[in-house]
């Protein structure tokens, strides 16, 4: 350093200008330390337990029930059974073998599986077939008869059959162009009562139980008139049911009429739509109870 310093001297002294001193460094590498090599061997543990973990879906995705199976049942322990009568715990670690056989109720001593009834799904997939088919058979049913009568042919618009949650329900609905009663009123209209004549030729020989319901749009009445949608609804089911007695139908099948105003509108969002004015008749799936029919003499 002492040689150092009168060279540098002479080069200022050279050149005029200051010249920058050497700095030498000592760098001492410690192996392994704060930034040792430890984290790796965790990392690869890591890595391993993954790739394993991976492996082990991969098998589950690419290997058939059988085939798991057999690998189930190649780890399972070959202990000697300590208790055969149950399904639950037993064994030396309190548990069962995969391969046990199942004893609980109604099981086929299956190993490892249990028996699903399908039989609910099946009844309930069959019945639903059933039902479509009646309703479109009734539906055809009535298309033929009026197509067969010139007079009211085009009043197959009028007729709606859909499955309701009682049982099958046939809607008689008015529209701008037709009308099953006169204006205000429960006197049928000559169109009307052909109708009713052939819907009473289909339900004629049906067993089913009949409830008629009476519906109205929205429209108010004139001042000064006693009557209310209520009133009507409930005598033009009443007229309905007449008209279906002189048509051939059974007065025992009749379990009751209804009138229900404007309170169930076919066009929700426009109650005053003429289609809301409808005669509905229910074909019950259960039998309902019947009121006796009063004798001719006896006061109401």
């Amino acid at each position: 350093m002492a040689d150092a310093e009168p060279a540098a001297a002479n080069r200022m002294a050279a050149t005029g200008k200051p010249v920058a001193p050497i700095i030498v460094k000592k760098v001492t590498i410690v192996e392994g330390g704060h930034h040792g090599g430890a984290w790796k061997v965790a990392y690869a543990d890591f890595v391993t337990a993954m790739m394993a973990f991976f492996l082990l879906l991969w098998l589950l995705g690419a290997t058939e029930e059988k085939q798991r199976k057999g690998i189930a049942d190649y780890f399972s322990p070959t202990l000697v059974k300590l208790r055969q009568e149950t399904a639950g715990s037993d064994g030396l670690l309190k548990g069962s073998s995969i391969t046990d056989s199942d004893t609980f109720p109604n099981t086929r001593n299956l190993s490892g599986m249990r028996t699903i009834s399908t039989s609910g799904l099946k009844e309930k997939g069959t019945s639903s077939k059933q039902e479509r088919e009646k309703i479109a058979a009734l539906r055809e049913k009535i298309d033929e008869k009026l197509a067969a009568k010139r007079e009211v042919r085009h009043l197959a618009r009028q007729v709606r059959v859909m499955r309701a949650p009682e049982g099958i329900r046939i809607d008689l609905m008015d529209d701008a162009d037709f009308s099953m009663f006169e204006l205000g009123t429960t006197i049928l209209t000559r169109d009307a009562r052909g109708l009713i004549g052939v819907i009473g030729e289909v339900l004629r020989n049906e067993p089913a139980p009949l409830i008629l319901r009476g519906h109205t749009d929205s429209l108010p009445w004139r001042k000064g008139v006693v009557a209310n949608n209520w009133s009507l609804s409930a005598g033009r089911a009443e007229a309905m049911r007449q008209a279906l007695l002189l048509s051939g139908i059974a007065q025992g099948r009749m379990a009751r009429i209804e009138g229900v105003a404007d309170t169930e509108p076919l066009i929700a969002d426009n109650p005053a739509d003429p289609r809301n004015r409808r005669i509905s008749l229910l074909l019950l799936d259960r039998p309902a109870p019947m009121v006796a029919e009063p004798s001719s003499g006896q006061a109401r």
